[in-house]
């Protein structure tokens, strides 16, 4: 196969949510697919400053924030506590000006700082409010399911620094999250390979996540390294971050469905 083709098989693959939080599992599943939009969104837009993948990465930026619109909404409506209510309503002020960087002007050099404080304030209490919902299921599977969803959180927020340090902005900061989320990921990898609950089908699709997580790591690491094919690497990037995303909200899915 050419190597596109191989880095194009999961891409195009849609995420999986349902019209409705029906359950507590389903709420820890969307809410933590909050967290992953928010990071999610950062990246598609800092590519269009790049303008890597634009297609891909416009649409990409369109399809999240209509889904997260969605499940906010969902969220909200669902909630079974006040705490949760209240994390909802601060998390519905936070979006709007999150929302209001991401298409308020053209994607610039000069609205990243701004971006990235403003995606911050959205992930922290996505983050909030998943915990909430864990802690309202109170069973073992919940914190599965919220440790697997942080996975597709992560793969999108490494590949987010991975724009900004390509853009010079934030080094420090992009160079030591990307860091961070890196061995957080593979921790919780581990983590999850080794759950009780973990069935064949969910063991196959950890190591289809592996694969995937070979091919992104080796083009973040080229990112780190300042690869002088600059476009190709970008691109690649790109492209991995959704694949790997994509297995990632399967596995988060299947957990979820252990509690049914």
């Amino acid at each position: 196969m050419h190597r596109r083709d191989i880095l194009t098989l999961v891409v195009c693959a849609p995420l999986a949510a349902r019209a409705q939080v029906v359950d507590l599992p389903d709420a820890i599943n969307k809410a933590g697919r909050q967290r992953m939009l928010s990071q999610r969104m950062a990246k598609a837009w800092l590519a269009l400053v790049h303008q890597t993948e634009t297609r891909l990465a416009q649409s990409t930026l369109d399809r999240s924030m209509a889904l997260f619109d969605r499940q906010l909404v969902e969220l909200k409506a669902f909630s079974p506590t006040p705490e949760i209510r209240t994390t909802y309503a601060s998390l519905e002020a936070a979006w709007s000006e999150y929302k209001s960087t991401l298409v308020g002007s053209a994607p610039s050099r000069a609205a990243v700082s701004a971006l990235l404080k403003a995606d911050a304030r959205v992930l922290a209490l996505a983050h909030q409010g998943t915990l909430q919902y864990e802690a309202a299921m109170g069973r073992p599977v919940g914190k599965l399911v919220n440790v697997a969803g942080r996975q597709r959180m992560l793969s999108q927020r490494m590949a987010k620094f991975g724009y900004a340090l390509a853009l010079q902005q934030e080094v420090p900061t992009a160079k030591s999250e990307i860091d961070k989320a890196r061995s957080e990921f593979l921790a919780a990898m581990e983590l999850l390979r080794r759950a009780p609950e973990a069935t064949p089908g969910i063991l196959d699709e950890l190591a289809l996540a592996d694969g995937q997580w070979l091919f992104f790591d080796l083009a973040l690491q080229r990112v780190r390294s300042g690869q002088t094919d600059r476009a190709r690497t970008l691109a690649d990037l790109y492209v991995t971050s959704e694949n790997l995303l994509s297995v990632m909200d399967r596995i988060t899915g299947q957990y979820a469905a252990l509690s049914a």
